[in-house]
């Protein structure tokens, strides 16, 4: 996946857990913005129909940036079996691909 954007969704179960990954990723610069939003969840889950309150993670990357930061979210990841969906994200304006872009390289050297 090079150039564009990505979306990475993930769910977590607490506010401190999205703080720690969401810090995480733009520490890293694998992600240029993370938002939170809280959700209620309907899954099954060792053979029964579960409702749990989480909270859903959209982290915006640089799709040639994607795949690392989706490892990275499962390493970091609070739950046995995350939650870790890659979307393409398409229509994107120029100044926010520029934008994302920058956010998610390195910074140069002596900066």
């Amino acid at each position: 996946m090079d150039g564009g954007a990505a979306v990475i969704m993930t769910t977590v179960p607490t506010t401190e857990d999205a703080a720690r990954l969401a810090g995480l990723l733009l520490d890293e610069r694998l992600a240029a913005c993370v938002q939170e939003l809280p959700i209620t969840s309907h899954f099954r889950w060792e053979g029964r129909a579960r409702r749990e309150p989480e909270i859903l993670l959209l982290i915006k990357s640089a799709r040639d940036r994607a795949a690392e930061a989706a490892a990275r979210v499962e390493s970091a990841h609070p739950y046995e079996i995350p939650e870790v969906l890659v979307l393409e994200a398409t229509g994107a304006g120029a100044a926010y691909l520029a934008w994302l872009t920058a956010e998610t390289r390195p910074p140069a050297s002596g900066a």
